[in-house]
């Protein structure tokens, strides 16, 4: 059985990961250097394609912002660099509006409402902390705001 083999069937890892999974299983850092390369070699290990994987879940069904995608692809030991690439390329396919609206209305399922200051500055926390740019969430709450205040004009006598 070769290192790195049956793990790699488990799903996709990046290298500092297989690495970490094989230094648990007690092998040398001879055998997880060669069984890295082969890995490598094969294409049976590739950070860039972990990246993009990563960065679709992230944004496609986890509808979450660029900046908490690159970290998330950075937390599994891929560079900034590689990150940065695969976010960029995943989220030239996404209307990063909406997906940003997605997220407002997930949050606002609730029905909370956007005068309340203390509901607004809950909502830009929970956005910053999705990976939203704060200039595009204030924009969109204050967006809403008006829309609603609009709303509750037209409907008084």
């Amino acid at each position: 059985n070769t290192p790195g083999l049956t793990l790699r069937g488990r799903g996709e890892l990046s290298e500092p990961q297989m690495r970490t999974r094989l230094a648990r299983r007690k092998y040398t850092d001879e055998e997880i250097n060669a069984a890295v390369c082969r890995l490598i070699e094969e294409r049976a290990l590739d950070d860039r394609r972990v990246a993009r994987a990563c960065a679709r879940t992230e944004a496609g069904i986890k509808h979450r912002g660029r900046l908490r995608v690159v970290r998330q692809i950075e937390s599994l030991g891929i560079d900034r660099e590689t990150a940065r690439e695969a976010v960029a390329e995943v989220f030239g396919d996404i209307d990063e509006p909406a997906l940003l609206e997605r997220a407002l209305d997930r949050k606002l399922r609730h029905g909370d409402n956007l005068e309340d200051r203390k509901t607004v500055e809950r909502v830009q926390r929970y956005l910053l902390a999705q990976g939203f740019e704060g200039s595009r969430i204030r924009a969109i709450i204050e967006q809403r705001r008006f829309h609603s205040r609009e709303t509750r004009a037209k409907s008084r006598p």
